[in-house]
């Protein structure tokens, strides 16, 4: 599942906080955040779009939002992380075959 990809990319992206590369991570799970919220959205499990669409917001990196404190991107990277395992393993599309 697609989440479990931006975990990966979310614990990368802690080492990368304060560099150019973090815009590559915001790229990323920003785009995962969506894919995910969709996924949530087909599978009738609107309350994942709580924590999906504000991440997908935060990290937005063509219009980025600067929290300006490298502990607070600490911390909502780990959140994140942790948002993004919980839909991982919670939210199932049904088949439509």
């Amino acid at each position: 599942m697609p989440a479990l990809l931006v975990v990966v990319a979310l614990l990368i992206g802690v080492a990368l906080i304060e560099s150019d590369g973090f815009t590559v991570i915001r790229y990323i799970v920003s785009i995962f955040a969506l894919i995910v919220a969709w996924f949530a959205w087909q599978a009738h499990q609107w309350w994942w779009l709580i924590g999906l669409v504000p991440i997908a917001v935060l990290w937005n990196p063509v219009f980025p939002i600067d929290i300006g404190m490298p502990d607070l991107w600490l911390g909502a990277q780990y959140i994140a992380a942790i948002v993004f395992i919980a839909a991982g393993i919670l939210v199932k599309v049904p088949d439509k075959g």
